[in-house]
């Protein structure tokens, strides 16, 4: 099963975006500041990251760089779901794009459906290439056996 770590400082939200994705079939955890999200990232090991960028003590910006820190985390996909206008980020998509960033929902307008839609969309295309790269891994296995 698909595992998603929802990186949410309020608790109502929190649940509301687990039970939506729980009901789509997905695993999902919570943690509420960027400490936990570490800690259970490393317990859960997500395919998928929901982060909202305000959070207490040490920002969402701040957890992707300790995220990105460790080798095991470097690919897996961020959604980010956050209050913070997209304006915010015009000058800063490289800087985004590197913390692996590959999607922006404005909560104002983010539906449980288009956060369903986005976590659906980002686990298809990390299984796709998780797919492509044991693929080319078995073909130079195969080519060195030659």
């Amino acid at each position: 099963m698909t595992c998603v770590l929802i990186v949410e400082p309020d608790n109502v939200l929190a649940r509301t975006y687990a039970s939506a994705l729980i009901t789509a079939r997905y695993e999902a955890f919570t943690a509420r500041t960027a400490q936990s999200a570490i800690d259970a990232a490393d317990e859960h090991a997500p395919d998928c990251i929901v982060l909202e960028l305000q959070l207490p003590g040490h920002n969402g910006i701040e957890f992707l760089y300790e995220l990105r820190s460790y080798a095991e985390w470097q690919h897996v996909p961020v959604i980010l779901n956050t209050y913070t206008p997209r304006s915010e980020f015009v000058h800063m998509y490289d800087a985004l794009t590197a913390l692996g960033i590959v999607q922006v929902l404005y909560k104002p307008q983010a539906t449980l459906a288009k956060l369903v839609r986005a976590v659906r969309e980002v686990t298809a295309e990390a299984h796709e290439e998780k797919l492509e790269q044991n693929s080319n891994t078995s073909v130079a296995r195969e080519a060195k056996a030659r």
